[in-house]
């Protein structure tokens, strides 16, 4: 029997697999010895590699994942945005609970639409199924998420956002990036943000929310300068081309729903979920 335990690579795939599991049940707990079952693992073993990388139970994990969760968050870990805050955040700042370095592309780089960029790309594991990651020299420019949308169509999503780009597939050169990322290693992720100068305020903004935390897309309006400009702001964030470290999945309607999401729905409920629980277990810890 192959030991795995220092594969991450294996653990992402477990992970992954039993989100989609528990995903599915529509917010009915499913016993450890059934969601073992369904993986091929022993319930010890599987119990042992997912408090590992969620930081709690898969009994706990699964009361993240009920379909109120995100009022309860709106109303328990509401973050008002400050101004300032959402202003000054570009320079070499960490941020959060990542090691991200944040640079964004000027007006005039993105008004040529890629032209000009090498931009490097290669499917990575995560926890939330596999994701497409592109980079260029100066840090990842784009994630995108397969699991409900399918690999063509991520691809053909991500590509379109730089049409003029040279696009080479290097899945190697992204790899550390891409494993610090998902939290599997501890090196700076630097994030090259490719967007209008409205689309990078709204970026700006996602990334001051805590992990863990959430907030709603009126504020996010508000700490831009642009209150009246909800619209726009939700459009901005759907148009985030670096899901998972640009933290879009953090934005929720006024309501506490989830809003719509550019990888699906299950995948932003397994984001949020994924950040809520690591978020307590450290609190409790």
């Amino acid at each position: 029997m192959n030991d795995h335990s220092s594969d991450p690579g294996y653990h992402f795939g477990v992970i992954a697999r039993a989100l989609g599991v528990i995903d599915r049940t529509g917010g009915t707990a499913m016993p450890l010895d059934d969601l073992a079952r369904e993986l091929q693992m022993s319930p010890a073993h599987f119990q042992r590699v997912f408090t590992r990388w969620v930081g709690v139970s898969p009994k706990r994990y699964q009361q993240y994942l009920t379909l109120d969760h995100a009022k309860q968050l709106l109303a328990r870990k509401h973050t008002m945005l400050d101004a300032a805050d959402a202003a000054g955040l570009s320079g070499t700042g960490r941020l959060h609970d990542l090691f991200i370095r944040w640079e964004a592309m000027s007006p005039g780089e993105y008004a040529r639409a890629g032209e000009g960029l090498v931009i490097r790309w290669g499917w990575q594991d995560s926890p939330f199924g596999p994701a497409l990651v592109m980079g260029t020299d100066r840090g990842i420019c784009g994630i995108g998420f397969a699991a409900e949308t399918g690999a063509e169509a991520t691809m053909a999503d991500l590509r379109a956002r730089w049409p003029k780009a040279d696009f080479v597939e290097d899945a190697a050169m992204l790899k550390d990036w891409s494993l610090s990322a998902f939290g599997a290693g501890n090196a700076e992720v630097p994030v090259f943000g490719i967007g209008a100068p409205f689309q990078i305020k709204v970026w700006e903004a996602l990334l001051s929310i805590p992990s863990g935390h959430v907030t709603t897309y009126t504020d996010i309006a508000t700490a831009i300068g642009y209150p009246r400009a909800v619209r726009a702001v939700g459009t901005a964030v759907g148009r985030n081309p670096v899901s998972w470290l640009i933290p879009c999945h953090r934005a929720l309607r006024k309501t506490g729903e989830l809003g719509g999401y550019h990888w699906g729905l299950p995948v932003k409920r397994a984001l949020l979920a994924w950040e809520a629980a690591r978020d307590d277990a450290s609190g409790a810890a």
